[in-house]
């Protein structure tokens, strides 16, 4: 039985979710990739009690997390039962439906049907009374708004949720969704969005409407899906994301121009004596965002993000460097 580092919270930073009594680990683990039924059960152990063993208290999922959909749950309820049963109450566990999960009219989008039966699904895979978070994962122009508010409320009053969040919902859908669920005494807790150097769209009015309405905020691929670390300095490695068949990254993507900048941002991180992965995810946790998410093969990628922490101030010099490589 595992038992954890008992100076875990020793290091790790918590900030408070928006203008809720929650607090969120500065990071967070992603279960995206790498905890699917193709990848190494053990592996995946080492990495969750790796990231709890230095104060990650928050494990993000989704109900089509895989591959197979389903499976990243289903690995997680093994991890709770098997390893973390006796730290149910340290640890925020998310997740999420949206995005298709099953065949037919009713496995998708943000029906009041598809949203309480995927949540139900979800929790009978990890084995779970409640999630902490649950999520909308997309908006859903099909659906009246009010029914999906209606749907997330009745999930909390039920107790199968504690708080309700949403995610990639413009600054104009969750400002409307924000003023529904306030109405029903059911703030949304956190938006999580696609944020890192190189897209930076949520700057674009998003953040705004967060701090307005006391929401907070996530930010999942802070890496670009692996660009804004060394890997791809010197060409595409063979083993890589971009070599293969991912629809997320794809081998055009990486242009002359790019690599050239990537290399610029890469001299400043030498400088800060960090990885450019590391002052990556540094960057997004550097105003206001809440946690930033963070995925992972291996443990040693998890350890090497949270020792990042220990220098996670930048000047105004190093900022303003980052902005004219981009600009």
């Amino acid at each position: 039985m595992y038992t954890a580092n008992e100076k875990r919270y020793g290091e790790m930073k918590y900030n408070r979710c928006g203008k809720s009594g929650l607090k969120l680990s500065a990071l967070s683990l992603g279960m995206w990739h790498n905890f699917g039924s193709f990848d190494d059960y053990g592996n995946m152990v080492k990495m969750a009690t790796a990231a709890f063993d230095l104060g990650i208290t928050h494990f993000d999922l989704a109900n089509n997390y895989g591959p197979v959909p389903g499976s990243a749950e289903e690995n997680m309820g093994k991890m709770l039962k098997n390893e973390f049963a006796p730290y149910r109450d340290e640890l925020i566990i998310s997740t999420k439906a949206g995005y298709t999960m099953w065949d037919g009219p009713y496995g998708d989008h943000g029906s009041r049907k598809y949203l309480i039966a995927s949540l139900d699904q979800s929790l009978k895979r990890m084995g779970l009374d409640y999630v902490d978070i649950f999520y909308h994962h997309r908006p859903d122009k099909e659906t009246p708004m009010e029914e999906t508010a209606m749907a997330l409320y009745d999930i909390v009053r039920s107790g199968k949720a504690l708080y309700v969040g949403i995610s990639n919902y413009s600054p104009e859908e969750t400002q409307k969704m924000s003023g529904i669920l306030k109405s029903l005494n059911t703030p949304v807790l956190i938006h999580q969005v696609r944020y890192n150097m190189l897209e930076r769209t949520p700057e674009n009015g998003l953040w705004s409407v967060l701090e307005q309405e006391g929401i907070g905020s996530i930010a999942f691929c802070p890496l670009a899906q692996g660009l804004l670390t060394n890997k791809y300095l010197h060409g595409i490695p063979a083993n890589s994301r971009a070599a293969g068949s991912s629809k997320f990254l794809t081998s055009d993507r990486i242009t002359p121009g790019l690599v050239e900048k990537v290399g610029k941002l890469n001299d400043i991180a030498i400088n800060r004596g960090q990885t450019l992965a590391q002052m990556a995810v540094l960057w997004n946790l550097r105003d206001t965002l809440t946690t930033c998410l963070i995925g992972a093969s291996r443990p040693e990628q998890i350890i090497e993000n949270v020792n990042a922490l220990k220098n996670s101030a930048f000047t105004a010099d190093e900022l303003k460097a980052i902005d004219e490589i981009l600009a």
